[in-house]
């Protein structure tokens, strides 16, 4: 699959990129957030405060680790490119497997849909050439270190979100998808690109569900 051919789909993703573009980073991670069920009622306050509590360990975490991300990923894993990304309107840029040889699963055809989203959008300043392929590796890098056990813990720490109250005794429960955020934040600050990869998954979340027959 390929963005757009006609002036009508070349033109409608233009105007849906440029409100986009209009959106705050920030705003996408709390509509990530709200389209979890479990977060289904929650207070937008709350998630906006989780996705920016998110977005600055990611960020924190970048910096802690000056090492990822020098060649893509600076792991032991695998990289293996393949297609499929975008099989049964999925959109699956990278996936991380740990288990049996840990992978890192790479699809072209969606690294493709993204750089010829980023070029008719005219989002290269932001979005340098290359900047996708190595946003994804990043991206998976992040989730690896986020894995760790006291990075869970930090994590779930600062979002501070309450699971279980009993009297004096409060647990700290998991925010779904703040790991996602979080991993996000990482790539962005990593590879240095001038906005979140979460702005270039929605305008490619745009392309696959209007794409023409």
């Amino acid at each position: 699959m390929s963005a757009p051919t006609s002036t009508a789909g070349r033109r409608a993703l233009r105007a849906r990129g440029a409100e986009l573009a209009a959106t705050e980073d920030i705003e996408f991670g709390r509509l990530l957030l709200a389209n979890i069920p479990l977060h289904a009622g929650r207070d937008d306050a709350e998630l906006r405060r989780w996705a920016e509590v998110a977005r600055e360990f990611g960020a924190e975490l970048a910096a802690a680790h000056p090492e990822a991300g020098a060649e893509g990923w600076s792991g032991e894993a695998r990289v293996v490119e393949r297609d499929g990304g975008l099989d049964d309107d999925r959109l699956l840029l990278a996936r991380y497997r740990s288990r049996p040889v840990e992978t890192v699963e790479l699809f072209t055809d969606t690294l493709a849909l993204a750089e010829e989203t980023v070029e008719l959008l005219g989002w290269r300043d932001w979005f340098p050439p290359g900047s996708a392929r190595r946003a994804a590796l990043v991206h998976e890098e992040g989730h690896r270190l986020l894995g760790d056990r006291a990075h869970r813990a930090e994590l779930r720490r600062r979002l501070d979100h309450t699971a279980l109250r009993v009297g004096r005794f409060r647990r700290l429960g998991h925010v779904a998808g703040a790991d996602e955020l979080a991993a996000h934040a990482f790539a962005h600050t990593v590879c240095g690109l001038g906005r979140s990869p979460l702005l270039l998954t929605a305008a490619l979340t745009h392309a696959v569900s209007s794409r023409e027959s």
